[in-house]
């Protein structure tokens, strides 16, 4: 497994708004995020979705899978993807994100970003089943990415965080409700990373 480098383009744009988003570095080892970056690439039945964009079929530019407690399938169900059973990887990462969260999450949503080429386009994670003011915990292995968001009223109002190996990036308050958030492309080679996302499902 390659060794990645994660050098000084982490970090985070000035005047972050802290009652939207708390971003923790280091929150797991460099051992600790080649081991999980790798067992997470290799044992995760990965999916690519097919969605329906201006009545076209179009391939979503990143690999998922979704785990979740048990009732939380009515929701899971709607994804048109049945949970699978969590892991014991997965159940230590998500206390460590519980115990800095303070919340008790009952699914996770995994993205595999193969390489520069792998995206998620601009959205909100606004969906009912949420909640209207969700928290979610973002926790990152592998290549360092740009996480970006703008303002649903005002696309100039935007900062970005470069996301590095083994941190948790805790979304909160009103940031679902009005802003956006989006992982771009990336013109410079880019090696492998995996996002966990943590959420609540009511």
């Amino acid at each position: 497994m390659e060794q990645l480098s994660f050098f000084a383009d982490a970090g985070q744009s000035p005047g972050l708004p802290a009652e939207l988003l708390t971003y923790y570095p280091g929150i797991f080892t460099g051992q600790e995020c080649n081991h999980l970056l790798h067992k997470f690439i290799t044992e995760t039945p990965w999916k690519q979705k097919v969605v329906k964009m201006y009545d076209k079929q179009v391939v979503t530019p990143r690999l998922t899978a979704w785990y979740a407690d048990q009732e939380t399938y009515d929701y899971t169900s709607l994804r048109r993807s049945e949970p699978l059973i969590w892991t014991p990887e997965l159940l230590c990462i998500k206390q460590r994100a519980e115990e800095i969260a303070g919340v008790t999450f009952n699914s996770v949503l995994l993205n595999y970003y193969r390489d520069g080429n792998d995206s998620v386009a601009w959205h909100s994670d606004n969906e009912k089943a949420l909640g209207t003011h969700p928290v979610i915990a973002s926790v990152s292995f592998g290549q360092v990415r740009s996480f970006d968001i703008r303002s649903k009223q005002d696309h100039s109002n935007k900062y970005a965080i470069k996301l590095e190996s083994g941190a948790l990036l805790i979304m909160k308050g009103n940031l679902q409700a009005e802003w956006e958030h989006r992982i771009p492309k990336s013109v410079k080679p880019m090696c492998a990373r995996v996002n966990l996302t943590f959420r609540v499902v009511i």
